[in-house]
Parts: C-alpha cells; sequence; structure tokens
C-alpha cells in the first residue's frame, strides 16, 4: 500500500506539469487564427477519412467540431462505440489517454490518434498494472471490478470493467451472487457503489479523480443560500459530503438528461464544466453554475478544470491529422488488447 501511496503522491507533480502544457496548447490563438485551424480541421477529417470523437470535458471548440463533422460527444465508453460502428478508418479521440486504448480495444482494426497521447487521468495513473497486480494477486478469492477510467493492462487484470452509468446494478449484481468484490481505482466512487449497492466485502484502491476530488460542502451549501431554487447534480467521483448534497447522483450523461428532466431552472455542477457545453445544447433555457472548489483559478492544483482534458486544443489537433505522427497513435499489444476486450464485452453483454 505504500507503493500504491507513492504513486498518489507523484500525480501532484503530474497534475502541474499538464496544466504547463495544456497553458502552452493554442495560447496566443486570436480569433482569426481559430477560426483558420476550424477550417483546416474540417477540411483534414474529410480528406483523411477520419472521424472526431470528443469527450464531454474537452473544449466546447472540439465538441462543436464534432458535432458539426459527423463525430460524437460522449462518454469514454459510448465514444469507443460509436467509432465501432462508424465507416472511418480513423478515429481521432480528443479526451485522455485511456480513451484512447479503450477505442483501439474495440476497434483493433482503425487507427487511432490522439492529439497528444500524453493527456493522462490521475485516475488511471493512481493505478499502475504492475501494482494493482500485485494487490489483485493477493487477493485472489475477489472479483475483479475497474473503472474505465484504467489503462488497457488493467482492464486486462479485471473481471469486469465498469462505466460510473453501470457500476452500481454491477455491484448489485455482483453482491446478490454472493461474490467479493476488489474494486479500483476510484474511491469515492467505489464508496458510493459500496454504500447503495450493500456490499459487504469490497475493497477500494485509493485513487481520485483531481476535479471531482477539489469539490467543497461549504462552497455549495453558500452557493445555495444565493440560489435556493438550485437543483444540485454530482457526478459519483466526488466526495461523500458532495454526494450527499445531490439532488441527482449520476454519470455525465445522467447530469446532462436531469438538466432537461428536471424542474429546476437553475443548476449547481459537480462534475468538469466542460460539460456544460451540451446541457446548455440540452437546455438553452436553463442557468448552470460551476459548484466551488478548494481553490481559485490562480492557486488550485485542478482548478476545476481536468489539466489533461486540457492538452486537446486545436493546434495539435490539426497537427496530429496533417502529420499523422506515429508517436500520437495508440497501440496495445494484441495480447493485452484481447484480454482487456473480455472484461469490457462482459459489461456490455449485461
Amino acid at each position: 500500500m505504500m507503493e500504491i501511496n507513492r504513486e498518489i503522491d507523484n500525480i501532484k507533480i503530474k497534475v502541474k506539469h499538464a496544466k504547463k502544457l495544456a497553458e502552452e496548447q493554442d495560447a496566443g490563438l486570436d480569433k482569426a487564427a481559430r477560426k483558420h485551424l476550424i477550417i483546416k480541421i474540417k477540411h483534414l477529417l474529410k480528406k483523411k477519412k477520419a472521424v472526431l470523437v470528443a469527450h464531454y470535458y474537452t473544449a466546447p471548440e472540439l465538441q462543436q467540431l464534432a458535432d458539426e463533422t459527423g463525430g460524437t460527444v460522449a462518454d469514454s465508453l459510448e465514444m469507443a462505440k460509436f467509432g465501432n460502428k462508424h465507416p472511418a478508418s480513423t478515429l481521432v479521440v480528443a479526451g485522455v489517454r485511456f480513451m484512447g486504448e479503450t477505442a483501439k480495444i474495440l476497434n483493433p482494426e482503425k487507427k487511432v490518434l490522439m492529439p497528444d497521447t500524453r493527456a493522462d487521468c490521475s485516475l488511471d495513473i493512481s493505478c499502475p498494472a504492475s501494482l494493482f497486480e500485485k494487490y489483485c494477486d493477493s487477493h485472489p478469492d475477489h472479483t475483479v471490478v475497474v473503472y474505465a477510467n484504467t489503462s488497457a493492462a488493467v482492464k486486462a487484470r479485471a473481471d469486469w470493467v465498469v462505466t460510473s452509468g453501470i457500476a452500481l446494478k454491477i455491484a448489485k449484481h455482483l453482491t446478490d451472487i454472493g461474490e467479493k468484490i476488489l474494486w479500483a481505482p476510484d474511491k469515492y466512487l467505489g464508496n458510493y457503489v459500496k454504500r447503495m449497492s450493500g456490499a459487504k466485502n469490497m475493497l477500494l484502491w485509493p485513487g481520485t479523480c483531481v476535479v471531482h476530488e477539489s469539490f467543497k460542502a461549504k462552497g455549495i451549501k453558500d452557493l445555495k443560500l444565493q440560489y435556493p431554487e438550485a437543483a444540485v447534480l454530482v457526478h459519483p467521483e466526488s466526495p461523500e459530503d458532495i454526494i450527499a448534497m445531490a439532488d441527482i447522483v449520476g454519470s455525465t450523461t445522467a447530469i446532462i438528461d436531469a438538466a432537461k428532466k428536471l424542474d429546476a431552472k437553475s443548476f449547481i455542477v459537480a462534475t468538469e464544466p466542460g460539460i456544460f457545453y451540451k446541457m446548455k445544447q440540452a437546455a438553452p433555457d436553463k442557468i448552470f453554475m460551476e459548484a466551488p472548489t478548494g481553490g481559485d483559478f490562480a492557486t488550485c492544483e485542478s482548478c476545476l478544470r481536468c489539466p489533461w482534458m486540457a492538452m486537446n486544443g486545436l493546434k495539435n489537433l490539426a497537427q496530429v491529422l496533417e502529420d499523422e505522427n506515429p508517436d500520437n497513435e495508440i497501440h496495445i499489444d494484441e495480447t493485452i488488447r484481447q484480454k482487456a476486450l473480455i472484461p469490457l464485452n462482459r459489461m456490455l453483454d449485461f
């Protein structure tokens, strides 16, 4: 466990590095330059017979590009499934590395490119395959359930892969048939699933999302005093005291659906604010506010925005389409890919 905690401590350094890379990405681009790059990207997508799949947490410009060019904006699994159904031979994944890997696991015959393969995820980083395998080996009587925010190698060691939308249902199923669960890597989502499923024997890996972990209950309470009618929408990667304040706890997709379906006219949203692009499309007449974090943009480490998602920009998206640099392509060892496909398909079949 000490080795695991050391990996988690190192994430703070990696966050700072990712923020620096993100700040350099589209720095200095004026409106005309951005427009030029958008036109260029649209042309290159068509020329290269490629399709852009973007995550909800990427910049609005990238999400809009995906929408306007026949791609999709979605969560990580839907991104990969969309790529499987789409006839394009090249998938350009605007997101973080595990999303590119998931796309490749489900689409081995296609080329999978990313604007920057260094775009990581604190949950993925916190759960290196070598340490995870040792942990699993020390608990051979547990069914291994891993969140989608993990590497292909970690997925390959799992019995099940889950998304935040289906994690609770699968945990209930496993609990009902008497299985012990080893959960990784998000301890907050794992704790939520454990409480809600009634699982008695569930081990939790100690990883966290640097964005969701930064939300503060006091800040949300203070904001609720100003906007008492606002509904609180919370992603289950958040700490327990944040989840306790929620009107709706759910995945990115569930949060967007809640914005449409709830009668509330304003919302306090505890997840990465890139999601506001789709929320505003879904409910253009409603008001969305960022849930407060433990710092402001000048000082805090996560600053509410995922630093790795912010590494996706117009410049490197245009560059990867133009050059198709091998360094930007996702490759997975075929043995690992086939092993990782088993728990993914188990979830899809479920």
